[in-house]
């Protein structure tokens, strides 16, 4: 995305998925300096059509660089094209050019170097994070089966309570991902290896943190007995967006309900390492898979460097 214009149709894109008022949509401003300053916009075309965008930008995490994606967004009508999963690819190629050579940032476009400091010789970006709200199962299966995400942070209404989003009615919680570009584990992922069998597997032994009863409704089992397992398992609704329709009360029982689920598990040392669409079923509900391990064990690639001495 160059231009003025195709920023603009980004706005309209925004409006249109998440349903925003003006107050809550990227200021075009900003959306512009972040442009100029090596933000990364990324747009699918259908002819002069933006059909779908991604944005992230330049951050520091835990004293390392990296891309943060802040913004995914396709269209309805192209929903069922894999657009998502592609800009999402496209932002790793993008994400893996950025280099930092003789302490400048070079994002791959000819005199578009953006920051000059010599701390940052030969750095290279390895990891992207984003969030996403861990009740959109359709979310989950991308990130998790498809990409090879993993998580180690919930975040409670993270944007407040609410927006004007209609999507975001029942709060704004969610979770922070971590996607290690380089890793075995997201190669595998993008040759379409994934874990489904064995997880399946896996679910058949363990009774969830969080689990249908036959309502539809979410019951908690034992908290101690689960936190002494090397596996937990949280399900949530198929269609969660549908249960808000419907429901409000229920879909809001289900945020309250994984909420304690996920902040118990990771404050025990858990990582949140699977997700599995539907289980017992077509119309089953979803199930994450949280594993009782340091990230670095559970994907090497991720084991943080020491500090440089001083």
């Amino acid at each position: 995305m160059q231009s003025f214009e195709d920023l603009k149709q980004a706005e309209e894109v925004e409006r249109e998925v998440w349903g925003l008022s003006d107050l809550d949509t990227t200021p075009m401003t900003l959306a512009i300096a972040i442009k100029e300053a090596g933000g990364i916009w990324l747009g699918a075309f259908d002819g002069a059509k933006l059909a779908g965008f991604a944005f992230g930008f330049l951050g520091i995490e835990q004293g390392r660089l990296i891309v943060h994606s802040h913004m995914l967004a396709v269209r309805e009508l192209y929903r069922n094209s894999d657009l998502g999963y592609k800009l999402k690819l496209a932002q790793r190629e993008r994400a893996l050019a950025l280099r930092v050579d003789d302490g400048r940032i070079d994002n791959g476009r000819p005199g578009d170097t953006r920051i000059h400091d010599p701390r940052l010789n030969d750095v290279r970006i390895h990891e992207m994070t984003w969030t996403f709200d861990p009740l959109q199962s359709r979310n989950a299966h991308l990130n998790f089966a498809k990409l090879g995400v993993v998580s180690e942070t919930y975040k409670a209404d993270f944007y407040g309570p609410g927006t004007s989003s209609i999507l975001h009615r029942n709060s704004t919680d969610r979770l922070w991902v971590t996607w290690p570009l380089t890793s075995r584990r997201v190669h595998e992922r993008l040759l379409g290896k994934n874990s489904r069998v064995e997880m399946l597997d896996a679910l058949t032994t363990l009774t969830p943190l969080i689990r249908f009863n036959g309502d539809g409704k979410p019951v908690r089992t034992d908290l101690v007995a689960a936190l002494s397992r090397q596996r937990i398992a949280i399900e949530i609704p198929s269609d969660i967006s549908d249960v808000e329709r419907k429901d409000p009360a229920l879909a809001r029982e289900w945020r309250l309900q994984t909420r304690w689920a996920f902040i118990e598990a990771l404050k025990a040392e858990f990582l949140v390492a699977e997700f599995c669409r539907t289980i017992r079923g077509q119309q089953g509900p979803g199930a994450y898979l949280l594993e009782k391990a340091k990230v670095e064990d559970y994907v090497p690639e991720m084991k943080r460097k020491p500090a440089n001495p001083r």
